[in-house]
């Protein structure tokens, strides 16, 4: 196979050495060429070109927004991605299974790729973007966006960091009286839900990570399926308890909290989301800017994806 490695030298927990072995275990198998990204918008140029021009697998070694940007380049073409964790939580690869370790999880890259282990997989897309686990509007994307404001507190404190700025953005910097998001589906069902403080249109399952647990507020939702779009709809203490209660707790959902709070709507083609007033949006963690309304869709079969197999 003709492979890229695709690495984002700047991430949180990709260093030389790491790099190294994980060219030297491809180029053992496979014709592999490296490129380094060092600029927002670079690896989605990178993996495109290597798409067109007959590489058959990108594989991508740093976070979620590296991998993100790749997915963007490659959607749509032949050419299969791979993710490697280089990120500080790296979301999307956990939740395919990929092992923590860069090196564990280059072999099992490989392992998929002698084996097949392929599938399409669906991917939600909104303003000409795709994302591969989620969209957050509202709350969630202003706290994405305080975080960006320190990138190198990012790479270092990582979890700790997103804490602090979700305490900071929702008592100093975000209304917390009214709900000013409104939700319209129309495919496969029209559905609404009104006064939401956020939104999240969620492709995978779940939602994040801190540390080893898993924070899940979409079961449903998978790489075959449509999306799922959660509403909170109250930033009252006595709610927000409950719905932190529902979702750290052992294989928690939201699914018991009450419905006046959070709402979830299953398997959506398509959706609309508008505000009151301009919302900022993020897609897999990277922030992109406040908008009057965003259109959302779900593209089934978008990529070509390689999944690694499940431990013995």
């Amino acid at each position: 196979m003709r492979v890229l490695l695709l690495v984002n030298d700047s991430a949180s927990s990709t260093t030389a050495r790491t790099r190294v072995l994980i060219h030297t275990a491809l180029s053992e198998r496979h014709d592999t060429d490296v490129a380094f990204t060092n600029r927002r918008g670079h690896a989605a140029r990178l993996a495109r070109g290597a798409a067109t021009t007959g590489t058959d697998a990108v594989v991508v070694l740093g976070g979620d927004g590296t991998l993100n940007e790749a997915a963007n380049g490659v959607a749509g073409t032949d050419c299969v991605l791979a993710a490697l964790p280089g990120g500080s939580t790296n979301v999307f690869a956990r939740t395919i299974g990929t092992p923590d370790d860069p090196l564990a999880a280059t072999e099992a890259v490989l392992d998929a790729f002698e084996n097949g282990s392929i599938t399409s997989a669906g991917l939600g897309r909104t303003s000409g973007r795709y994302f591969l686990f989620h969209c957050g509007m509202g709350l969630d994307a202003a706290i994405v966006e305080q975080v960006e404001r320190h990138p190198t507190l990012k790479r270092y404190l990582g979890h700790p960091l997103f804490l602090l700025a979700g305490i900071d953005t929702l008592l100093r910097r975000y209304d917390r009286r009214t709900g000013t998001l409104s939700v319209r589906t129309t495919a496969p069902a029209s559905a609404t839900i009104d006064g939401c403080f956020i939104v999240v249109a969620a492709n995978t399952d779940p939602y994040t990570f801190l540390g080893s647990r898993p924070v899940r507020i979409a079961p449903a939702a998978t790489l075959h399926t449509g999306l799922s779009v959660v509403g909170l709809r109250s930033l009252r203490f006595a709610d927000a308890l409950d719905v932190l209660s529902a979702v750290f707790r052992a294989n928690g959902s939201l699914s018991d909290t009450d419905p006046s709070v959070v709402q979830r709507i299953d398997d959506v083609r398509d959706v609309t989301v508008t505000g009151m007033h301009p919302f900022g949006h993020q897609l897999d963690g990277d922030h992109l800017g406040a908008v009057d309304e965003l259109q959302l869709e779900w593209v089934p079969d978008a990529l070509r994806l390689a999944i690694p197999a499940a431990p013995d």
